[in-house]
This record gives C-alpha cells, sequence and structure tokens, in this order.
C-alpha cells in the first residue's frame, strides 16, 4: 500500500478556533437531546477539547466564563443520559 500523501492544514486563527469549539459543545448538546447514541462521550470530549484551548491560549474574550455556565448544564445532561445505563447494569 502506498504511503498517503499528507496536506498539512494552515493554522486555525485563536477567534476562529475557539467559535469552532463553541459550536461542537452546542451541536453535541443537541446530539444528546437528541438520544443520538455516543453523544454522551462526544459531548465529554467537546467540553474537554474547549478546557485544553483555553488552557493552553489563556483566557480569552469570555470563552473561560461561558466555560464555566456551560460544562454545570453539560455535565447534569451527561448524567441523566447515563442513568437508565447504570439501572440496567447496578455496581456489585
Amino acid at each position: 500500500m502506498p504511503a498517503r500523501r499528507t496536506i498539512a492544514k494552515p493554522p486555525i486563527a485563536a477567534p476562529q478556533r475557539a467559535s469552532q469549539l463553541v459550536d461542537e459543545v452546542y451541536r453535541q448538546m443537541f446530539r444528546l437531546e437528541a438520544h443520538r447514541a455516543g453523544a454522551e462521550t462526544e459531548l465529554a470530549l467537546a467540553l474537554l477539547r474547549a478546557w485544553l484551548d483555553v488552557s493552553a491560549n489563556g483566557e480569552k474574550s469570555g470563552e473561560l466564563a461561558w466555560l464555566r455556565q456551560i460544562c454545570p448544564i453539560c455535565v447534569a445532561m451527561i448524567e441523566d443520559a447515563l442513568q437508565p445505563l447504570r439501572a440496567a447494569h447496578p455496581s456489585p
């Protein structure tokens, strides 16, 4: 199999990257509300990516404040989505 040729992606500007991360979090929230399979994991990963971006680039225009507001909501959504799984498979 021949080696793949990769094209380097140009670096994304910080405001554009932040906007993409916010969009990703909201998209995963909607997927979770629609009961899509695996949406709780994808939402958790989107939140983690957003936190890593904020910590790597420092606090940017309201991103940290937004994350502090949205994270409790997302965690509650994830816990609610996992509740039926916990009921079906109780821990010993």
